[in-house]
């Protein structure tokens, strides 16, 4: 029993001491904001890197799952004949949950790696080292541009997802299942709220901080030359995935609890 426990207790102190570093990196990072120099060409490189070059996955995703969606949902309500609920919980679970969480997830498994595989390599080169030697901070310069990018560019990722996936579930319904294409855009229109695209937009800006966050932190962490790296990369992807999941449902909560 007190082997059980000695587990348990070295088990919480490990995430305490963990948690804590991140916050701390985390805060030391977003202080840089405040004071000069700012990089504002890295932070434009990071912009397109993290949001243009995910366009392709992020669009392909969303079009299926607003498809499989508007499937799935005809084949459910039927049984109860509540089909005409079909574009109502299309574009509610698009933009509210679906559109956020995939994209967040998709840009995790793309960007949280690359930015932890970049970073990552540049510590066990020492280029981070170097950065330092030339007086240029490697939190301002490297982690800071990356939060920020995150953060704005997430969400516009997420609005483009909500518009293609609910478009995809606009041909599914009306060229499969045989909706009248004019009741099928009221009652997408009917029932979405201001609130709905909101939330989902909260999320996304929290995602992509997180995405960031964990890629950079894991990254600029990582010992071990080349296998350091790997670790890192897979570290980055699965915690982001993790928070994104475990954030998500806390957000949903704070807005939609009654």
């Amino acid at each position: 029993m007190l082997r059980f426990l000695a587990a348990v207790g070295a088990a919480f102190l490990t995430f305490v001491t963990a948690s804590g570093r991140l916050a701390v990196f985390a805060g030391l990072a977003l202080a840089t904001a405040f004071t000069p120099p700012f990089y504002p060409g890295v932070m434009l490189r990071q912009m397109v890197s993290i949001g243009y070059f995910s366009l392709p996955v992020v669009g392909l995703t969303a079009v299926f799952t607003g498809m499989v969606l508007a499937l799935q949902s005809y084949t459910g309500f039927s049984r109860f004949s509540a089909e005409g609920a079909v574009a109502t919980v299309v574009v509610l679970s698009v933009t509210r949950e679906l559109g956020p969480v995939i994209s967040g997830l998709m840009v995790a498994g793309r960007v949280g790696a690359a930015i932890a595989a970049e970073i990552g390599t540049m510590r066990v080169t020492d280029q981070i080292d170097a950065l330092t030697t030339l007086s240029t901070d490697p939190l301002r310069y490297l982690v800071l541009p990356r939060l920020l990018a995150g953060v704005i560019t997430l969400p516009m990722l997420v609005l483009v997802a909500d518009i293609i996936g609910v478009f995809g579930g606009y041909l599914v319904g009306v060229y499969k299942l045989g909706f009248n294409p004019q009741a099928y855009l009221n009652g997408t229109w009917q029932h979405l709220e201001t609130i709905d695209l909101v939330s989902g937009l909260v999320k996304a800006a929290v995602f992509g901080f997180i995405v960031a966050l964990m890629g950079c932190y894991q990254g600029y962490h990582s010992r071990g030359g080349a296998q350091g790296v790997g670790r890192a990369t897979t570290y980055a992807v699965v915690s982001a995935s993790i928070l994104i999941l475990l954030v998500d449902y806390l957000i949903t909560a704070a807005f939609f609890s009654r």
